[in-house]
């Protein structure tokens, strides 16, 4: 199973140095990823934060930067914002999980996808 995920962002960040970093890491989201910010007041007072935060946890490389804090991703361009967003989406959102099962009449073996909504 794929857990990191590679991207170069359209613009890239500009470091203090005028430096560009453009190429980096994105690990898959845990439920704690999800949660946890929920907690932070900056999230409390903007709901709008909780984007800031998430993507702060859960990028792991840019460029040459030592790490990645809530500092550099407030500071990317909008475009990057929204590319880092759309990736999140989709290396997060995009598979539903399925099981193998046997059909018990014709012992033929495929893969059922997993609804959590069905009651």
């Amino acid at each position: 199973m794929q857990t990191e995920y590679e991207f170069e962002l359209p613009k890239g960040y500009v470091d203090s140095n005028g430096d560009v970093h453009k190429k980096g890491t994105m690990r898959l989201a845990t439920a704690a990823d999800e949660i946890l910010p929920l907690r932070d007041p900056r999230v409390q007072q903007n709901a709008g934060y909780l984007t800031v935060i998430l993507l702060s946890r859960v990028v792991t490389k840019l460029g040459t930067l030592s790490t990645v804090n809530t500092h550099v991703i407030e500071n990317l361009f909008t475009m990057d914002l929204a590319y880092l967003q759309d990736l999140y989406q989709r290396i997060n959102l995009s598979e539903t999980p399925k099981y193998q099962v046997t059909c018990p009449h014709c012992n033929q073996q495929f893969e059922v996808p997993l609804d959590f909504l069905i009651g």
